[in-house]
């Protein structure tokens, strides 16, 4: 509106007195302090000579104006009244190259801002947090199972595993092809080119593909749910959850699912390896997503561990009262649980091909366990699901005689030497230990954690302009 009414000469008095309103509303409506009523849009626009669609239109009609309402923006942001600066008038006498200059550097600012707070300390305190605000939810977000029953539907999709067609399809419906390509940034596991409409992915994935589709469906997810550059770490775990909570719904759509994990209740045979099986993705995927579905669509409350092979907690979930081992902080990852819980004693037996049972009686109460292991090129680590000793009636494996006694966090239960080991040894023998080398290395900054961007936009040209 200011804009437009400069370009005709006018003062706010003599707009206001065309339009029938005083010059002070005016200045308060161009300044979006205030909405005016679409009557008296109509009006201004038809004194000022430009259709009521230019007044709305969203894109600023000129660089000045782009500056002048940044600068607004900048001005009303945390970062900038944490500076304690007094806040600026723009007038007429403010040159566009100050106003460039004043903007453009609380963008470096703000850039910066963003990769001071991508440290280990602030994403083991935004995870935490998360994983409390998930915990209030019972790991249950029925806007995503929502729309992703819908696209799932929309290609066609009924049941079965998820097909890398339909995969494909999903991403053509909202413009994109899905592009495989052996050079992908080596911080980024996709990229997605809106100039161009593709997908890029890496040539290769875990057998079976899961990792493939999943990784393709993360990327539509992006776009489904309109997500912008994180502003924070937080943004950025935020964003990741729905990604990963909208490709398990797509793999594994809720009402196929619901209605397989019904059955097995029914039977009292429910399994994490069944539900693995019968839609073609991980042991850890199934697991998963069994917490998403557990307490909203069968009322049983549960837990969700992967645990490596030196104990530590890589990802953890409850919503039944296992009393998981924290930090003075509240944070779990990197925590070692209890050498008698199933995560660990899974380990121990030579037959590892089917889930491993068990009953852990702990501070927290008794809980019945499933756990599978696996390994990777560096570690081993096991997949356990749990649930509270009443549920176990639903749960195949639940005839198990086997039972542990778990006393943790009492550190007599399993990390205290027995004493006459610690007398027979103590002072006899030396040890070097591993020093893990990500605990001094600071997060990769970039415009999104963790992404270079110059082997980003790198990547991107590469691609959109191939050679030959």
């Amino acid at each position: 509106m200011r804009h437009f009414r400069s370009a005709a000469g006018l003062t706010l008095d003599q707009l206001g007195s065309d339009v029938g309103v005083a010059a002070s509303q005016l200045s308060l409506m161009e300044n979006g302090k205030r909405e005016p009523r679409l009557s008296l849009l109509s009006a201004v626009a038809e004194r000022l000579g430009v259709p009521v669609s230019e007044l709305l239109d969203q894109t600023a009609p000129s660089e000045r104006a782009a500056l002048e309402i940044e600068f607004e923006r900048v001005q009303s942001s945390p970062l900038y009244a944490g500076l304690g600066l007094p806040s600026l008038r723009v007038g007429k006498t403010v040159s566009d190259d100050m106003l460039r200059a004043i903007v453009g550097l609380h963008r470096e600012l703000e850039r910066r801002a963003r990769q001071a707070i991508a440290t280990p300390e602030e994403a083991r305190r935004a995870n935490t947090e998360l994983r409390a605000l998930m915990r209030t939810r019972d790991n249950h977000l029925p806007e995503i199972e929502e729309l992703a029953q819908r696209e799932v539907n929309a290609v066609g999709h009924t049941t079965g595993a998820l097909t890398h067609r339909s995969v494909s399809r999903m991403a053509e419906r909202l413009g994109f092809e899905l592009v495989y390509v052996a050079d992908l940034p080596h911080s980024a596991r996709s990229v997605t080119d809106f100039a161009n409409g593709r997908i890029y992915l890496p040539p290769a994935s875990i057998p079976g593909g899961h990792g493939l589709r999943s990784m393709a469906l993360q990327a539509i997810a992006h776009r489904l749910l309109e997500h912008t550059a994180p502003a924070s770490y937080a943004d950025f775990l935020q964003q990741r959850v729905q990604i990963n909570y909208f490709a398990a719904s797509a793999l594994m759509p809720r009402e196929q699912s619901v209605d397989f994990l019904s059955k097995a209740k029914d039977a009292r045979n429910i399994a994490v390896e069944d539900f693995r099986d019968a839609f073609g993705v991980t042991h850890e995927a199934a697991a998963l997503r069994f917490t998403n579905l557990a307490t909203a669509y069968l009322g049983i409350t549960t837990h969700f561990l992967r645990v490596g092979g030196n104990g530590s907690i890589g990802k953890a979930y409850e919503n039944d009262g296992l009393p998981l081992p924290v930090d003075v902080t509240g944070s779990i990852e990197g925590e070692i649980v209890c050498r008698n819980w199933s995560a660990r004693q899974a380990f121990a037996r030579t037959n590892r091909t089917t889930e491993f049972y068990q009953y852990t009686d702990t501070p927290g109460g008794t809980f019945f366990e499933s756990t599978q292991t696996g390994s990777t090129v560096d570690d081993e680590f096991s997949i356990t699901i749990g649930v509270p000793f009443d549920d176990a009636k639903w749960f195949r494996g639940r005839e198990t005689t086997r039972r542990e006694l778990s006393r943790c966090p009492d550190a007599a239960c399993c990390r205290r030497p027995p004493s006459e080991l610690a007398d027979h040894w103590v002072g006899r023998a030396w040890t070097s230990a591993k020093v893990h080398a990500h605990i001094f290395s600071p997060l990769p900054s970039g415009t999104f954690p963790g992404v270079d961007d110059r082997e980003l936009y790198e990547f991107l040209e590469t691609h959109a302009n191939p050679v030959g």
